[in-house]
């Protein structure tokens, strides 16, 4: 049937969180743009990762961040919505800034944008795996630390960035 998810269909997504296996009913506006923008956050650090793929935890970070993405685009097919895909988009980045900087960068509006989606999401099937993806972007952000020299364990609490924000930073990569 339409909308479902098979088990090789599931197991295929790579997604590491469980779906109902039905179309999302009814799904806000709002959310359906949070699921939007997180498709663009994957598409870019997939991108980055792409062309900064030297280091094996940069290779992992690219694959988690595939799963990422096949996951979001299930829970908007789920919602009636098609995800954007690479060919839809062409990323730049700014030239002069380190390529662990910004990965490091990158992954940190990942993160925020993940907080921030957890915070507004309405739906309450899509909390769950927003948050799983967020404390994987967490990890990615360690790690990037660790490469970096940088202390591997941020804020306490760390920052959830408003849609307009983050928005707005993708529109920084866009070429």
């Amino acid at each position: 049937m339409p909308g479902q998810i098979t088990r090789a269909g599931f197991i295929a997504s790579g997604a590491l969180f469980a779906l109902t296996g039905k179309a999302l009913a009814a799904v806000p506006d709002g959310d359906l743009a949070y699921l939007r923008l997180l498709v663009g956050v994957e598409l870019l650090t997939q991108d980055y990762a792409a062309t900064h793929a030297g280091d094996p935890a940069v290779a992992q970070m690219r694959a988690d961040d595939g799963a990422h993405y096949r996951g979001l685009a299930n829970l908007m097919a789920q919602s009636g919505q098609t995800a954007a895909t690479a060919d839809d988009v062409d990323f730049s980045y700014p030239k002069g800034t380190p390529a662990l900087e910004l990965g490091w960068q990158l992954k940190q509006l990942s993160l925020g944008a993940y907080l921030g989606a957890v915070q507004w999401l309405q739906t309450p099937a899509l909390r769950l795996p927003v948050g799983q993806i967020a404390a994987n972007e967490a990890q990615h952000l360690s790690a990037f630390a660790h490469l970096l020299g940088k202390p591997l364990i941020g804020n306490a609490f760390a920052t959830a960035l408003p849609i307009s924000t983050v928005s707005d930073a993708l529109d920084r990569y866009e070429s």
